[in-house]
């Protein structure tokens, strides 16, 4: 009898083979012209999962894009359960004629496969469900329960399994999630991310005179909304990055000294990061490290300035309406809603009485941070250094994954982020790729931590 690494090491070809055929399947779920290919790759997904051994494996219809379940529970009521969360849908491949070759016809170009979706998330994705067959193909068990929960709307917006979850509790109870869509170090750096901000994204609607009035003949006696808006983004931050919004900073979680140190070890090379920037110079909060400010302190942001005449030449007229679209990455035990609410207030005290405008809540979600010395993060930790050779450093990522705040918030799951990506990977740009080392040391550590994990509840 093999062990189950000795499996997927004999099985690289097949592994390789499948991810390649899951790549082909545009199922980009943004565009409802790909909508039948959403569903497609969701009916593939079943197929694949009840071959490996998976049971109860199920297509589960939403008013969106149809989810995939399926578990395996047979390791015992003693043992503990793992939810897999993942995403088979993709980002949109526009501009086409920016990629060396089809995005939909996966291509291995020395070590990397590139295909839209490589990394972002079906390569990720597919190591799990890969490691399971693993072990139900050479021992017939898994050491703990696991349960997958996979959704095809994670590019566009997640409306589904939000509101899936919470009606949903028993079927996707666990001890622990484990989630694969971040990014490692280096080949050979793994990392693992233990906090995630959250998202506060907003529209703003200036409106002034009932349509755009020549500036010569008005000029002095109305309000511009554009000048009123360039004024109020002028008030939300100041040079330093200081958000000025009265409360907004009264829940912000203090970084420990502890903390501190741990993000101090993470090997961020400023130099290269900031010649990848293209920028001058960093900038933020003098008080924090540029990795502490890039993960773990809250932000605002400015996305985009609606108004006016934009064509060419000249045209002298104050416009009736501006537009910006501004967004706030959050940190834990900042509420989007308390903060949706000092934000409308803010905007409304400092707003002068000649223009009118109006506050529109996009999206929200809250930032999520997981105990680094729950038995997962150190089963994780360990897996790591089995297959890479390398403990991994610790890192507090600035984006947002939405799912992984709702596991905490409505299942009362941590979340283990177990990320096999790389910084360059090229996710949602042209040319996505995946580093296939990693693709096949990712369903290593994967068995790897699932065995980790069993033995640390066992002992």
């Amino acid at each position: 009898m093999i062990d189950p690494i000795q499996y997927s090491r004999e099985h690289k070809q097949t592994n390789l083979a499948e991810l390649t055929d899951f790549l082909r399947i545009p199922s980009v779920s943004t565009q409802p012209s790909h909508q039948e290919d959403v569903t497609t790759a969701a009916k593939w997904l079943i197929k694949q999962m009840s071959h490996c051994g998976l049971e109860n494996v199920q297509l589960i219809e939403t008013k969106g894009h149809p989810l995939v379940y399926g578990d395996w529970l047979h390791a015992g009521m003693d043992m503990p359960t793992v939810l897999i969360y993942g995403h088979y849908d993709v980002q949109p491949a526009e501009p086409l004629h920016l990629w060396e070759s089809p995005p939909f016809e996966p291509t291995v170009r020395g070590d990397h496969l590139y295909a839209r979706g490589a990394a972002d998330d079906k390569g990720q994705l597919y190591v799990h469900i890969k490691a399971v067959q693993a072990f139900l193909q050479s021992v017939g068990k898994v050491p703990v329960n696991v349960k997958f929960i996979i959704e095809g709307e994670e590019e566009s917006g997640g409306a589904s399994l939000e509101a899936f979850i919470p009606k949903n509790r028993d079927l996707l109870s666990a001890d622990v999630a484990l989630v694969s869509d971040t990014a490692i170090v280096s080949r050979d750096q793994p990392a693992i991310v233990y906090g995630l901000r959250g998202m506060l994204y907003t529209y703003l609607d200036i409106n002034g005179p009932g349509r755009d009035l020549h500036s010569g003949s008005f000029g002095g006696g109305i309000n511009n909304p554009l000048n009123v808006l360039g004024h109020i983004i002028a008030k939300l931050r100041d040079e330093e990055g200081h958000i000025l919004i009265p409360g907004f900073y009264d829940k912000v979680r203090p970084l420990s000294g502890t903390e501190r140190e741990i993000l101090a070890q993470f090997p961020l090379n400023e130099e290269r990061w900031l010649a990848e920037s293209g920028a001058p110079q960093t900038w933020g909060e003098p008080a924090y490290s540029l990795v502490e400010r890039l993960g773990a302190r809250p932000t605002l942001d400015v996305h985009g300035i609606i108004g006016g005449y934009t064509g060419a030449g000249g045209k002298t007229v104050l416009p009736s309406k501006a537009h910006a679209k501004i967004s706030m990455r959050l940190v834990p035990d900042q509420d989007p809603k308390e903060i949706a609410r000092l934000y409308r207030a803010y905007i409304k005290k400092i707003t002068p009485p000649s223009i009118k405008v109006e506050v529109t809540i996009r999206d929200g979600a809250p930032a999520s941070i997981t105990d680094l010395n729950i038995p997962a993060m150190k089963a994780a930790s360990s897996a790591y250094f089995e297959i890479f050779g390398q403990k991994p450093v610790f890192m507090r990522e600035g984006g947002s994954i939405p799912v992984v705040g709702q596991f905490q918030r409505d299942l009362g799951l941590e979340t283990v982020l177990m990320g096999f990506g790389l910084p360059d990977d090229k996710i949602h740009a042209p040319n996505e790729r995946f580093y296939l080392p990693n693709y096949y040391r990712g369903i290593e550590t994967s068995i790897s931590f699932l065995q980790a994990y069993a033995n640390l509840t066992i002992d």
